[in-house]
């Protein structure tokens, strides 16, 4: 199932922008145990938003895929990370 959730991103790195292939998403802030409460972002017609927690600009790039981001290292594959 996790698979065909809503995809996860952080902002970790401290990259002053994430492109997204999604436009709707979760932003977590950093990697746990240091993240933000996980925050829904829908862009809806925009072509960017920026988390009202952590201030992440996240900018739509159709190119990128849908799910994913670049940089690829800004992806949080959550616990299915643990079990591969």
């Amino acid at each position: 199932m996790a698979e065909t959730g809503v995809p996860h991103f952080h902002n970790e790195p401290g990259v002053p922008s994430i492109k997204v292939g999604s436009k709707e998403f979760m932003c977590i802030g950093a990697k746990p145990p240091l993240d933000h409460p996980h925050v829904f972002l829908d862009m809806g017609s925009d072509g960017e938003i920026i988390c009202p927690y952590c201030s992440t600009l996240y900018v739509y790039d159709s190119s990128v895929g849908a799910g994913h981001c670049a940089p690829a290292e800004c992806e949080w594959a959550g616990d299915s990370a643990k079990a591969a």
